[in-house]
């Protein structure tokens, strides 16, 4: 390699070294112990970030359901005709006749 390659692989790195700045050392704490405390028999603490996904999720389901079930009702009551009962006779239903 010549000089001038050299030179200009030194330029290079510095070049990148000027570019990402200083660097900032990150402190992994994997081996301190849990991140978050066990609690015996009480409930998880959501953050406002969980609680907000969480009404938010719902929400769109609860959406979903009440639309499909207005606009296309035959999904939950049935794909067949509902019969007209008042052409049923007596007889069909299981009605004795007034007489008896």
């Amino acid at each position: 390699m010549s000089t001038i390659g050299r030179t200009v692989g030194i330029f290079r790195a510095g070049a990148q070294v000027l570019r990402r700045g200083t660097q900032r050392v990150q402190v992994r704490r994997a081996g301190d112990g849990p991140h978050i405390e066990a609690q015996y028999r009480q409930p998880p603490q959501l953050t406002k970030h969980q609680q907000f996904h969480a009404e938010l999720l719902s929400g769109a389901m609860w959406f979903w359901i009440l639309w499909h079930s207005w606009h296309d009702p035959d999904a939950v009551l049935g794909h067949f005709p509902w019969p007209d009962m008042s052409a049923w006779t007596d007889e069909e239903l299981g009605i004795p006749p007034d007489d008896e």
